[in-house]
């Protein structure tokens, strides 16, 4: 052992360990206020800066490519000169406000109150549907067995529509609100638990194993650890989930209801009023627009490295 230890050896271990403030950067002039941290502070205020230009530029160009949009259906429907087959954008808006606060057909409600309808609907069924399709996948993810047994039902049933369970729902159900929030549960849950497991297979098995070796049970691993890490995967489900309870809830109010947007399009579409057929699209994109506006913003907080 006399041998092992060398001047040079010394030295090295010396140099390597330097007291706080001796180290590269740390003489006069490289405090908080240093030239060099400056440096990097006014590059991330650039960045930023940069950011927020890039995306007040992409909401730029998307307002002006709706605006060409309303443009190019008015130029349209001035041309073509039948309002039955193509209403303008002044007749659409005129229907909508009118329709806003009168009911529609005479014996039914308003707009807004259809609209009401339609989202109650959605965010019970939606809301059913993620929670159920989250723990069903969670479950399959944690549970070799459980996911083989489930595996197969589920790639079953996702290739199926769910309005072509709407003649069971409405003999099981009856012609209420339950058939409906259960159409939308049925089309929720499984495109929520495939997404829900593909995101934990995703999840790096390094964080499992850390939080396991610490003591972590492995159900505590499993909400505190490794759903949290898919939460931003699991968003993204949800946002796909939400386009298709919109379907699902726009055609069975065609087929078996009497209120909704959907009931209040199939019966404008009935008396050929164009113009109220299309204010309520309208009305379920911007709609849609502002749910999912809402998930991102849910998305942004989960994985702050979206930020800008």
């Amino acid at each position: 052992m006399a041998g092992w230890y060398s001047p040079d050896m010394g030295a090295a271990v010396i140099e390597d360990v330097r007291l706080p403030g001796s180290g590269p950067g740390s003489g006069p002039g490289s405090g908080p206020g240093a030239p060099g941290d400056l440096d990097d502070r006014a590059e991330l205020i650039a960045h930023r800066r940069a950011r927020r230009r890039a995306k007040a530029r992409r909401l730029a160009t998307g307002a002006a490519g709706i605006a060409a949009l309303l443009v190019l259906w008015q130029a349209a429907a001035m041309a073509l000169g039948d309002q039955v087959a193509l209403p303008s954008v002044s007749q659409t808006v005129a229907q909508f406000a009118h329709y806003l606060n009168h009911p529609y057909p005479a014996q039914g409600k308003p707009l807004w109150y259809d609209l009401y309808i339609s989202l109650r609907r959605i965010l019970i069924g939606f809301a059913i549907g993620v929670a159920g399709g989250v723990a069903l996948g969670s479950a399959m993810s944690a549970s070799r067995v459980i996911r083989h047994l489930v595996d197969p039902v589920i790639e079953i049933l996702r290739p199926l529509p769910p309005l072509a369970f709407i003649p069971l729902f409405i003999v099981w159900l009856g012609i209420g609100e339950t058939p409906k929030e259960v159409l939308i549960i049925v089309g929720v849950v499984p495109l929520m638990a495939v997404m829900t497991v593909a995101a934990l297979d995703e999840v790096p098995e390094d964080l499992r194993l850390c939080a396991r070796t610490l003591g972590a049970s492995r159900w505590y691993t499993l909400l505190h650890v490794q759903i949290r890490a898919a939460l931003p995967f699991i968003l993204t489900g949800m946002r796909l989930a939400m386009a298709g309870a919109w379907s699902s809830i726009v055609a069975v109010e065609m087929i078996a209801a009497t209120s909704g947007l959907g009931y209040v399009i199939q019966q404008a579409g009935d008396y050929l009023d164009t113009a109220l057929v299309f204010a309520g699209i309208l009305v379920i994109a911007v709609t849609a627009l502002v749910i999912d506006v809402g998930l991102r913003g849910l998305l942004l907080l989960a994985d702050p490295s979206r930020r800008g």
